[in-house]
């Protein structure tokens, strides 16, 4: 799936008209609820645990992030070498989420969904596994963190329920060795990072 506009790996989808879009043509705007296009189909949500879900999982993460390893909450983690989840429909892996355990707590190291199954609940579904994890677990908060430009993401960990908490200026500039430009052409250099408390 490509960009309608530089086919570059599309990580995003058009809430208005459906275009596949990358971050550098993903612009920022407000729309009406009648406007959400929601897909009808279903999927089944499992624990990855073959080198096949693996693999795949290591080929979204290249196409969302462009690399397997991502910095969180200081702390380097690579991604297929984490426990996860993963959504199916058909058969077909539409997204996954990751996750590393620390003291008190699950991180939520990776959630992508492709861009065509996003806001149609999958990355909900994703995210009450880990949470049911978390609890299961007796963990008391899941983090997460994101982008200063991941505006979309933002929004959907907080109407999960997350607080933002605290924000690390210039720790994502300083990974990449540069400031790259993200949604919206918005610089990317913070690491916003929120917190969802179980008790």
């Amino acid at each position: 799936m490509l960009c309608k506009y530089c086919k570059k790996a599309a990580v995003y989808k058009c809430r208005v008209c459906g275009s596949l879009l990358c971050a550098g043509h993903t612009k920022l705007g407000t729309m009406c609820a009648s406007h959400a296009q929601k897909l009808d189909f279903t999927y089944t949500i499992c624990k990855v645990a073959s080198e096949r879900g693996r693999s795949v999982i290591r080929d979204l993460v290249k196409r969302f992030w462009g690399e397997e390893e991502q910095l969180t909450f200081d702390k380097k983690y690579v991604v297929t070498k984490l426990p996860a989840y993963a959504a199916k429909t058909n058969n077909r892996f539409i997204g996954f989420i990751s996750f590393a355990s620390v003291a008190h707590a699950l991180v939520v190291v990776a959630l992508g969904v492709l861009p065509r199954y996003q806001w149609s609940g999958v990355g909900n579904g994703l995210m009450e596994k880990v949470e049911s994890e978390a609890k299961r677990l007796g963990k008391k908060e899941i983090l997460v963190s994101t982008s200063n430009d991941d505006l979309p993401a933002l929004a959907f960990y907080q109407l999960l329920g997350f607080q933002i908490f605290e924000v690390k200026p210039n720790v994502i500039a300083e990974k990449h060795g540069t400031v790259l430009q993200g949604i919206g052409g918005l610089p990317v250099r913070d690491e916003l990072r929120l917190q969802k408390k179980l008790i």
